[in-house]
């Protein structure tokens, strides 16, 4: 009777993990035609209209994003997806980019929405 409350309580817990939704900041993602969906990234980056960058509730300069890169285990490995808002210049972008370079961040990608066309 042990091992099946033990199970019980397992697969609850796994499913609540999975039902818990990723926090970040509010924000509207450009759009594209060519988006496609990509593999769930270890690291997710906001930047909002006035280049702050954003990981999960944490507010980061360009340094301390650099400084926590670099503190994980493998940075080569680490693949960061930039969300940036629409308002977010391309120079923010580029901010956030060298950043995460200046660590040995190698797999960086861009969030988008899809087009409604598509």
């Amino acid at each position: 009777m042990i091992d099946i409350m033990f199970f019980l309580l397992v697969f609850f817990i796994m499913i609540t993990l999975h039902m818990i939704p990723d926090a970040g900041i509010a924000s509207r993602l450009p759009t594209s035609s060519t988006a496609r969906a990509m593999p769930k990234p270890q690291m997710t980056l906001s930047i909002d209209s006035h280049g702050v960058i954003h990981d999960g509730s944490l507010q980061l300069t360009a340094a301390q994003l650099t400084a926590l890169l670099r503190n994980k285990p493998d940075p080569a490995q680490l693949q960061v997806v930039l969300a940036g808002d629409r308002a977010t210049s391309l120079q923010q972008l580029m901010r956030v980019m060298d950043a995460c370079r200046d660590a040995g961040v190698t797999r960086i990608g861009l969030a988008a929405q899809r087009s409604a066309g598509t």
